[in-house]
Parts: structure tokens; sequence; C-alpha cells
């Protein structure tokens, strides 16, 4: 298991893999009072930067300059990312098809 990566919640320790706060576009920082939208760009952010991670360590592996077991955790890590926000989106997705059936 991926330190950091809760099973139950993908998006678990999100707020921790940051240093120091980081100001989201509604101005809001990181910690127990964050906005949903602040945790959902970091979360795309680490997703993205494991992508890449992953993609630079298989062009090194390409190479000779990375180790095979380095590219497997990377890659496997990556993967573990995109399939936790491709089920954030898909929830997303959802919630917003059922409001808008909602009768007003």
């Amino acid at each position: 298991m991926i330190p950091g990566l809760n099973a139950l919640d993908p998006l678990a320790g999100v707020a921790s893999q940051t240093t120091r706060p980081t100001a989201g576009a509604t101005g809001a920082a990181s910690g127990p009072d964050a906005s949903f939208e602040t945790l959902l760009a970091q979360a795309v952010e680490g997703t993205v930067s494991g992508l890449e991670r992953a993609e630079t360590l298989s062009m090194r592996a390409l190479q000779g300059e990375a180790d095979t077991r380095e590219v497997v955790d990377a890659v496997m890590s990556a993967e573990q990312s995109l399939q936790a926000a491709i089920a954030v989106r898909d929830k997303i997705v959802t919630a917003y098809l059922e409001i808008s059936r909602m009768a007003i």
C-alpha cells in the first residue's frame, strides 16, 4: 500500500502531502477548514505529478538509467491514483445528474 493512501478514502492524506498551506482559486488554505475545491485541486495535482513521475522514470528505464523496480512502483502508484481520480469524477457526475433530475 502507498504511504498516505487510505484504502477506503482515496483522497485521505491529500492535504498532508504539502508542506505548507496553499491557496486555491477561492483563497482557502489546506487544513481542517479547506474547501472542497482546494482539496480536489490538490488531489488532481498529486495525480498529475504521479503520472509525470511514472512517465519520466519509464523514459529513463528505456535509456538504461533507472531500476525496473522503481519504474514498476511509479507506474503502479500512478495507476492507483488515476483510478481514484476516475472514481471521484464518476461520483461527481452521478451527483450532478441526480441533482439535475430533482423537481423544483
